[in-house]
């Protein structure tokens, strides 16, 4: 029997044999959706050697959508082919997730500071509806975790600058991976609501100077978080 390492973990046969049923979609990007879910999930652990035969058999598909799917993830750093060894899930590089935070800090700040003086009542009572359902889910992983996105992409939804989502969501499957490594430590869910909280603060407030200080130190948060996970945790990221 193959260690756990070496598992290609988890596809759910239902939601596969759901998704190829959908027309006009080409089998290598459905390959493609299933494992990056998996990837960014962390179902598929970083450094995890994927088992192509038994992805293909799982999933009904041959080497070459499987082959495209493959080559699409290693151009966004999530799957590492090493010649004569296998296919890996790549290690969570820190230097790179600090780059992307960058970029996501940058545009973050900017979002709320840009969006605070236009913020209208039924924005914001839709923005506190998320957060009171972030309140009754903080021990909910999965649902937090949604709860946490939809919060984020309705503030990029109210400014209406698609280039601007579309760099961030460039950016978002390495910091997605580090998100949800984060979840389940004690207190994080607690601290990202009461982060929230702030940033809405801000915005009901009409302050785009309260509204980017408080998301910066949302961000910060979190990346400091997650130097003190990767120390503790060093077989998840790379050397």
């Amino acid at each position: 029997m193959a260690s756990s390492e070496e598992k290609p973990l988890v596809f759910q046969s239902a939601v596969a044999s759901s998704a190829f049923a959908r027309r006009g979609v080409s089998k290598a990007v459905l390959v493609y959706d299933d494992l990056r879910a998996a990837i960014i999930n962390l179902g598929l652990k970083p450094g995890t050697r994927l088992d192509k035969q038994e992805i293909c058999l799982r999933l009904g598909v041959s080497r070459q959508p499987l082959a495209e799917a493959i080559a699409r993830l290693a151009s966004e750093r999530l799957i590492e082919v090493e010649p004569q060894k296998g296919t890996f899930v790549a290690r969570i590089s820190l230097a790179s997730v600090a780059e992307a935070a960058f970029v996501r800090r940058a545009l973050e700040m900017a979002t709320v500071q840009a969006i605070a003086g236009a913020m209208d009542d039924a924005i914001l009572e839709r923005l506190d509806r998320i957060l009171t359902y972030q309140a009754a889910a903080v021990k909910d992983v999965e649902e937090f975790y949604a709860l946490d996105v939809r919060f984020h992409t309705m503030l990029f939804d109210r400014l209406a600058m698609r280039r601007v989502a579309e760099a961030v969501e460039s950016s978002r499957a390495l910091l997605e991976r580090t998100r949800r490594v984060l979840l389940p430590t004690p207190g994080r869910n607690q601290n990202t609501l009461r982060e929230h909280r702030a940033v809405f603060a801000g915005l009901a407030a009409r302050s785009a100077n309260a509204a980017g200080a408080a998301m910066g130190a949302h961000l910060d948060q979190g990346m400091e978080e997650l130097r003190k996970f990767a120390a503790a945790q060093p077989e998840l990221f790379e050397p």
